[in-house]
């Protein structure tokens, strides 16, 4: 079975493209959702976060997700720091879960699948893109957020012609209609290689 890697910068739509190869019937592991639902539920990470951020890590069980950002915000080194604890687990995690796939390939969708160097471990990588203007339109509708948080948050990520130039595949995310057409062509093109090899 093939990795697929899916990534993309912040507001470019992964999302929306993961879920069309799922209509596809190929299976998703979101790997920010299950980094999410591992640190409310695991002890061991838990635990280590408690020692690094504080009691204030946690409010009723729960990950206390604003105060988390609002100290990574100010200081990028507790980011790596969090991720040192998550990211081997997270990867512990999507292993197993592979196993129980039965599929031509699976598609991991990581927001910084280049920057923490997960994307050694993918078969083929796709990337999703999309105009600058329209992810940050799309995050304000999202997020709660502000125009120079974006900014922040995409100075941090690798840009996409870095990207690009790693990938097999790149989904230009600007209008749905395209963007599925587009999935269906990459779907084709993926089961090509993995049946000629």
């Amino acid at each position: 079975m093939k990795i697929v890697g899916l990534t993309g910068g912040i507001g470019s739509g992964k999302t929306t493209v993961a879920k069309e190869f799922k209509k596809l019937g190929v299976p998703i592991y979101i790997a920010d959702d299950e980094a999410k639902k591992l640190m409310n539920t695991s002890k061991v990470i838990k635990r280590k976060l408690v020692e690094l951020f504080g009691e204030e890590a946690y409010i009723n069980e729960e990950l206390n997700r604003p105060y988390l950002a609002k100290i990574i915000f100010n200081d990028e080194s507790y980011l790596q720091k969090m991720n040192a604890i998550v990211h081997p687990r997270v990867a512990k995690h999507f292993q197993k879960w592979v196993k129980k796939q039965d599929s031509p390939y699976i598609i991991k969708e990581v927001a910084i699948l280049f920057e923490n160097g997960s994307y050694k471990h993918c078969d083929f990588i796709i990337t999703v893109t999309a105009k600058i203007q329209t992810r940050i339109e799309r995050l304000l509708k999202r997020d709660n957020t502000t125009v120079s948080k974006i900014e922040a948050i995409m100075k941090n990520q690798w840009q996409d012609d870095k990207k690009i130039a790693l990938s097999d595949f790149v989904i230009k995310n600007n209008v749905l209609e395209d963007t599925v057409k587009q999935v269906q062509e990459t779907h084709n093109q993926l089961l090509n290689s993995i049946y000629k090899r």
